[in-house]
């Protein structure tokens, strides 16, 4: 396996520092690079590790915590393993701070990590690829269409509330994206229902995106995070394949 860097690193945005990881393989590159958006437990050792993962397959990785504007991660504590219970207790306290995140403050986020990434010496020249987990996949639904320029793959996985019924709903600006899109769906999904995964599919079939989206058929919500109990080993190789393939038909 290929051996990779990681530096912790600070990320000036209009408001205020973000903490941050930049990963890529040892001897410095430089490599395409990749923006990972997290899921609602922010960075932390096993989404380190999947960057690290990402990082080894021969790309430059940036997991910025998006919710710095409430402290450094993890910005609530969190136990080793996340069981469901444990997870009911964290989103009393995630909840709020997840709704807070608005479009807007994401995407003056996004420009910074994307400078970030086109700064950075163990990046290559050129436009770079988004993956997001949970929420994350809305973010990098958002970052694909706010800066079609910049951005030629995006990926999504067990995302929530991609394409509702509201005025800034992430589906919105598919006719803005130039990327290719891949979203991994999960099963009977509370918060992406079926009249939603549609209303995307519609959106990007519409704006002439390419794109795939795939529903995982038995595959709970969160199923490529390990240190969670909604983990799914089957799913979860399957989403590395599609994510891998994405990117490397996409990023030189």
């Amino acid at each position: 396996m290929t051996a990779v860097e990681t530096t912790a690193l600070d990320i000036a945005t209009e408001d205020g520092s973000a903490d941050a990881f930049l990963v890529h393989p040892a001897d410095g590159g430089p490599y395409p690079g990749v923006l990972m958006y997290m899921d609602a437990f922010g960075p932390r050792p096993h989404l380190l590790s999947m960057a690290e993962r990402l990082a080894a397959a021969g790309y430059t990785v940036l997991l910025p915590n998006v919710f710095h504007r409430h402290g450094r991660a993890p910005v609530v504590p969190l136990p080793e393993f996340i069981d469901a219970a444990a997870e009911h207790a964290l989103f009393e306290h995630l909840g709020p701070i997840l709704r807070s995140l608005t479009p807007d403050q994401g995407m003056r986020d996004a420009e910074a990590y994307l400078r970030t990434l086109a700064e950075s010496p163990a990046v290559t020249d050129g436009p770079v690829g988004v993956t997001g987990y949970c929420m994350g996949a809305r973010l990098s639904l958002l970052t694909a269409g706010t800066f079609p320029q910049r951005v030629a793959a995006a990926a999504g996985f067990h995302g929530g509330r991609l394409a509702a019924d509201t005025p800034d709903s992430p589906h919105r600006v598919a006719d803005r994206i130039t990327a290719e899109v891949y979203f991994g769906h999960a099963d009977a999904d509370p918060v992406l229902p079926a009249e939603q995964i549609r209303r995307l599919e519609d959106a990007l079939t519409e704006a002439g995106v390419r794109h795939r989206c795939e529903v995982y058929a038995g595959a709970p919500h969160g199923f490529t995070q390990a240190d969670c109990h909604a983990y799914d080993a089957d799913a979860d190789a399957r989403h590395w394949a599609a994510l891998l393939a994405l990117l490397g038909r996409n990023l030189k």
